[in-house]
């Protein structure tokens, strides 16, 4: 299969700063699944949580510069460039209409995310437009029990066995798999900053030099 047809993979954020851990975390889930590309989106204004420390614009940067020497990776800045609110159902579609009605979409999601899937805006409309790939942590599998029953549904209706499944078809499947999840957190890394500590080895000297030219994170 020609490398520009291949299965694509999303992975969005807040990358609040990005660090390390996403970076791995993206590398794992690309080698994998078979991605010919990971595609980065930064979020504008994320309707489920709180707002970002800083600005789009500056976390965009952050995420361009940690990807630059990664050719398997993209960095799409359409959501930090729209007012309107970060919604995945909207980036699928616009996804979903640049690269065709064949190629393969895999939208990467954490564990705690697809748990959190029924409060999601049009979230039943996710599996027409994409292929979903639950990362966990090795040894923690996805909490079937604990689930919403509609997740509960949604997952035994579409489960997918191997990654395989994931490239072969545009949308429809939901793929759990363990991927190693480095113990690296923004919020930990924002603090270190705020308190004038050091991050390095936390996240990309890259990043770390835009955060210290831009004095991002640090208290007023």
């Amino acid at each position: 299969m020609p490398e520009t047809l291949g299965p694509l993979g999303i992975f969005g954020g807040t990358f609040d700063p990005v660090h390390l851990g996403h970076l791995r975390l993206a590398e794992e889930a690309r080698e994998a699944l078979g991605l010919a590309t990971v595609r980065w989106i930064p979020a504008g204004q994320p309707p489920h949580r709180n707002s970002p420390k800083i600005s789009g614009a500056h976390r965009l940067a952050m995420v361009q510069a940690a990807v630059a020497d990664n050719p398997a990776f993209q960095v799409d800045g359409a959501e930090v460039s729209s007012t309107a609110p970060s919604y995945t159902i909207h980036t699928l579609e616009r996804l979903r209409q640049e690269v065709g009605p064949q190629r393969p979409l895999i939208l990467l999601l954490g564990a705690d995310a697809f748990a959190g899937l029924a409060t999601w805006y049009r979230w039943q409309d996710l599996l027409k437009l994409a292929q979903l790939a639950i990362l966990h942590r090795p040894g923690h599998p996805l909490d079937e029990k604990a689930l919403a029953p509609e997740l509960n549904a949604l997952l035994k209706a579409h489960r997918a066995h191997d990654a395989p499944v994931l490239a072969s078809a545009p949308a429809g499947k939901i793929l759990s798999l363990p991927m190693t999840q480095l113990d690296i957190s923004a919020t930990h890394i924002r603090e270190l900053l705020a308190s004038g500590r050091s991050p390095r080895y936390l996240l990309p000297p890259a990043v770390l030099d835009y955060i210290q030219q831009h004095q991002l994170y640090r208290n007023p």
